[in-house]
C-alpha cells in the first residue's frame, strides 16, 4: 500500500512531462503548419522577390518582371514572362538580357533554404546583348561588394536565343549569333560550367554544334575566364560573302581564356570558287589560330592549305574594321610547291589557263571590309618564280619557240617550225623556260611591273596588265638575244643586215629589240619590231 502511494507522484510527474512535450510538439506542428500555409499563400510574392533580387544582384542591374505565376499542387511550379535585365550603367540602351518566358520546378521546403536550389530551369526567347569592351570594364568596377545570391540553378536549358555583340561604334550594327538550343550545367561553386549549344553562324551562314566547359567566371577580368571544348561547323554557305561560293565544313578543338582562345581545326570546301572565274576546286585547310572571344578578332598562326596540285602556307589576322562594317583580312601567303595553272584556273575565267608550269610565290593578301565583292576588294602584292612554263595557246607557244631558235642563231630551224603544226606532245613545245618577277592585283586586274622570261638564247623583259576575266592582256618590253640580228633573220636577208648588227647590240646583248604580247586569250598577238 505504501509502495503504490509512493509511486503515484513519480507517475504524475512523468505524465506532466509527456503532456508538456505533446503540447510543445503540437505548437511546433501548428507553427510549421502556419508557416507552410503562409508559404503556400505567399509563395508567389516570395519567389518573385527572390528571382528579381538574385538577378539584380548578379548583374548589378534593374530587373523588370512581367507575368509571374506559382502553382503549389505538386511542389512549386513557377512560370514567368517578359523578364528584362537593364544595366544601371546604360539606362538609355536596350536591356542587357531579355527573356520572353521561363519555367522551373522546386520543392515546397526549398522556400526555407538559402540559397534556394533549383535543379533545372527552362528559358525561351533569350536575347543577350554583350556590351563593348570599354563598357565591360566599367561594369566590373560596379560589381564589387555585391550581396549574396539567394537562388542557384543547377541546369539551364534555353531554346531560341539570340546573342548580340555590341560594337564600340554605336553607328554600326551588332554581330548576331542565333542559338537554337543551349544547355548549361552547373558543376559547383568556383568550378567550370558544362555547356552544349547549337547555333547559326552569321557569316558565312552555317550550323555550329559545340560542347565544352566554361568558367569559373573571372569577375575582375572576364577575358581571363577559362573555356575549352570541341566544335563542328557544317553546311556553311560561302555565297553569303560577295564574290565567293562553296559549302564549307569545319571541325576542331579550342582551349584557353576568352581573350585568347587557341583553336586547332580543319576545313573542307569541295566546291570553292571565285565568282570572277566560276571554276570550283576542292579546298582543304588545317589551321592553328588564336581567337579573342570578346571581340572575335582572329590571328592565324598558321594555315596550311591544299587545292588541286598546289600547297600553301598563310599567316595573318582577321579583325573587326574600325570605321566600316565587316572585317579586315591580312595574310602573308607562301607557295613553295604550286602550279601556275591552278592559280589561273581558280582566279581567271579563261579556260584552259594560259600557262602551265611549276610555281613558287610569296604575296601579301589584303581583303578590306566593305560591301563590294571579294574580287573587287582583293589586293595582292608579291613575287613569283615559275619553271618549265608552257603556253596553252599553240600560237603563242609556237612563236616563243621560234624566238628561242632565232635567238640562238638557228633561223633555218625557226622557218621550218613556222610551217609545222605544234602540239603539247611535240618536244619543241617543252623547251626549258622560266618566269620570275613582281605582280599586283587591284580591282580585278593583274598588273605585272616586272616579268622576266628566260628561254634558251634569250631573256625577255615585259611589263603590263591582264584582266582577271581573261578578256584582255597587254604586255610590252624587250627581248635580249644571244645571236646578232643578221643570224636571227638568217639567209640572204641576214647577210645583207650584217653591217647593222652593232646598231641592235645594246646593254651587253648582241641583239635587243622591242617585243609585245597583246590581244585576248582567244586571239593573242606576239610582235617583234626589228
Amino acid at each position: 500500500m505504501e509502495a503504490n502511494i509512493g509511486s503515484r507522484p513519480d507517475e504524475a510527474k512523468k505524465n506532466r512531462k509527456l503532456y508538456v512535450a505533446l503540447i510543445f510538439l503540437s505548437l511546433v506542428c501548428v507553427g510549421c503548419g502556419i508557416a507552410v500555409q503562409y508559404a503556400i499563400h505567399h509563395a508567389q510574392p516570395i519567389l518573385r522577390a527572390r528571382v528579381v533580387q538574385t538577378l539584380a544582384t548578379r548583374f548589378q542591374s534593374v530587373v523588370h518582371l512581367g507575368d509571374f505565376n506559382v502553382s503549389v499542387y505538386h511542389g512549386l511550379d513557377v512560370e514567368g514572362k517578359d523578364l528584362t535585365i537593364q544595366s544601371t550603367l546604360y539606362p538609355a540602351l536596350p536591356p542587357q538580357i531579355a527573356i520572353a518566358s521561363f519555367h522551373f520546378h522546386a520543392q515546397l521546403l526549398d522556400l526555407f533554404r538559402s540559397p534556394m536550389h533549383i535543379s533545372s530551369a527552362e528559358i525561351g526567347g533569350l536575347v543577350v546583348r554583350v556590351p563593348p569592351r570599354a563598357s565591360r570594364a566599367a561594369m566590373r568596377k560596379s560589381q564589387k561588394g555585391r550581396p549574396k545570391i539567394k537562388i542557384i540553378v543547377d541546369r539551364i536549358f534555353c531554346k531560341s536565343a539570340l546573342l548580340l555583340i555590341m560594337p564600340e561604334d554605336t553607328q554600326k550594327k551588332p554581330l548576331k549569333f542565333r542559338i537554337d538550343t543551349l544547355t548549361l550545367q552547373r558543376a559547383g561553386k568556383h568550378q567550370a560550367m558544362h555547356f552544349r549549344a547549337n547555333l547559326v553562324n552569321p557569316r558565312p551562314v552555317g550550323i555550329i554544334q559545340t560542347e565544352g566547359n566554361f568558367g569559373p567566371w573571372a569577375d575582375e577580368e572576364p577575358g581571363n575566364t577559362p573555356i575549352d571544348g570541341a566544335y563542328s561547323f557544317t553546311h556553311a554557305d560561302l555565297s553569303t560573302t560577295k564574290g565567293i561560293k562553296g559549302t564549307l565544313s569545319s571541325t576542331g578543338n579550342f582551349k584557353g581564356k576568352l581573350d585568347a582562345v587557341t583553336v586547332d581545326g580543319t576545313t573542307d570546301t569541295p566546291n570553292f570558287s571565285l565568282n570572277v572565274s566560276g571554276h570550283p576546286v576542292a579546298l582543304h585547310t588545317q589551321f592553328h589560330a588564336i581567337v579573342n572571344g570578346t571581340n572575335g578578332n582572329t590571328y592565324l598562326q598558321p594555315v596550311h592549305g591544299h587545292f588541286l596540285n598546289t600547297e600553301l602556307v598563310a599567316t595573318g589576322y582577321v579583325v573587326h574594321a574600325q570605321h566600316r562594317k565587316g572585317h579586315n583580312i591580312h595574310l602573308v601567303v607562301q607557295i613553295d610547291h604550286g602550279r601556275v595553272e591552278d592559280l589561273l584556273y581558280l582566279g581567271v575565267k579563261t579556260e584552259p589557263p594560259v600557262l602551265f608550269g611549276a610555281l613558287r610565290l610569296h604575296t601579301h593578301f589584303d581583303l578590306p571590309a566593305g560591301r563590294q565583292s571579294v574580287i573587287r576588294k582583293l589586293r595582292l602584292r608579291g613575287t613569283y618564280t615559275a619553271d618549265h612554263v608552257v603556253f596553252t595557246n599553240p600560237q603563242i607557244q609556237k612563236r616563243l619557240v621560234e624566238l628561242s631558235l632565232r635567238s640562238q642563231g638557228h633561223a633555218a630551224d625557226a622557218r621550218r617550225l613556222s610551217q609545222a603544226v605544234i602540239s603539247k606532245q611535240n618536244p619543241l613545245a617543252r623547251i626549258p623556260s622560266g618566269l620570275h618577277g613582281d605582280f599586283l592585283v587591284v580591282d580585278r586586274k593583274l598588273t605585272i611591273p616586272r616579268l622576266v622570261c628566260n628561254i634558251p638564247g634569250a631573256e625577255i623583259n615585259l611589263s603590263g596588265t591582264y584582266t582577271l576575266d581573261g578578256r584582255v592582256f597587254n604586255f610590252k618590253g624587250n627581248a635580249r638575244m644571244d645571236a646578232p640580228v643578221s643570224r636571227i633573220v638568217g639567209g640572204w636577208k641576214g647577210a645583207l643586215m650584217k653591217p647593222i648588227d652593232p646598231i641592235f647590240a645594246r646593254h651587253g646583248a648582241k641583239t635587243e629589240i622591242p617585243i609585245t604580247i597583246t590581244g585576248t586569250s582567244t586571239k593573242p598577238r606576239l610582235g617583234l619590231k626589228l
